[in-house]
């Protein structure tokens, strides 16, 4: 069986994935790398880590990447700002746009040296767009927030799996799946507990604020190894 890594929200920390992959997991082309969202806005290098992931892709190695709720908030601004047009009343920009600047946005484009969306290749968007919302293994579900349990089918409501804050689990929903996913920090404490009573709580949250500066126990990107449910840390080495 090939080893399986899930990774959580890497917000543009390309240095601190680059270091994470190469010198600690070491990963061949016969692994699983599932990357639960939120790969860009936040932090420096959101197009670094974009190149980073389809280059892997390019070179063979398996990238299972989902959409989170922040490649929403960029598919949304750079299809609004496609057909936007500045108003007499002053409005240079589209509420998507606007919306996705108050979380992370300016920092990608910034990323990508560019002032709007409309001058960023279109290569990345489609690459984007393409992500699903989830995968299903024969144990677990990787998602990026969660999963709707209130509705007969929790795999239908894919604006819940990218906006998910309420973490009750109905296991017999999803064939008594473990549902892992990341989306809002949480201490390393919390998701080491987590793991151990993953039978108890049915998810695994794994985000531990990758981004974040000076706060104690967070600020590290973490992989899971699925094989033998192990983390692997590596603190923020991003500027």
């Amino acid at each position: 069986m090939p080893n399986q890594w899930v990774i959580p929200d890497i917000h543009g920390c390309f240095h601190t994935l680059k270091n994470l992959l190469e010198n600690h997991i070491r990963p061949s082309k016969d692994d699983e790398l599932f990357f639960l969202g939120d790969l860009i806005d936040r932090g420096k290098h959101s197009k670094e880590v974009l190149d980073y992931l389809i280059d892997l892709e390019h070179q063979g190695f398996t990238v299972k990447a989902i959409k989170g709720n922040h490649e929403t908030y960029f598919l949304n601004a750079f299809k609004n700002e496609t057909t936007f047009n500045p108003s007499f009343l002053g409005k240079k920009h589209s509420k998507a746009y606007l919306f996705w600047m108050k979380f992370g946005g300016k920092e990608t484009l910034d990323s990508f040296g560019v002032k709007t969306t409309k001058d960023i290749p279109e290569h990345y968007v489609h690459w984007i767009e393409k992500l699903p919302y989830y995968y299903v293994t024969d144990h677990y579900v990787m998602v990026h927030a969660g999963l709707n349990f209130s509705i007969k089918n929790p795999f239908e409501d894919t604006d819940f799996m990218l906006i998910n804050t309420q973490f009750t689990v109905i296991p017999e929903k999803i064939d008594n799946r473990i549902v892992i996913h990341g989306h809002i920090p949480l201490s390393m404490e919390g998701i080491e507990t987590l793991i151990k009573e993953r039978e108890t709580y049915h998810f695994i949250c794994l985000d531990n604020g990758c981004y974040y500066e000076n706060i104690d126990t967070y600020g590290s990107l973490l992989a899971l190894h699925l094989n033998s449910l192990q983390l692997v840390s590596q603190p923020n080495i991003d500027e």
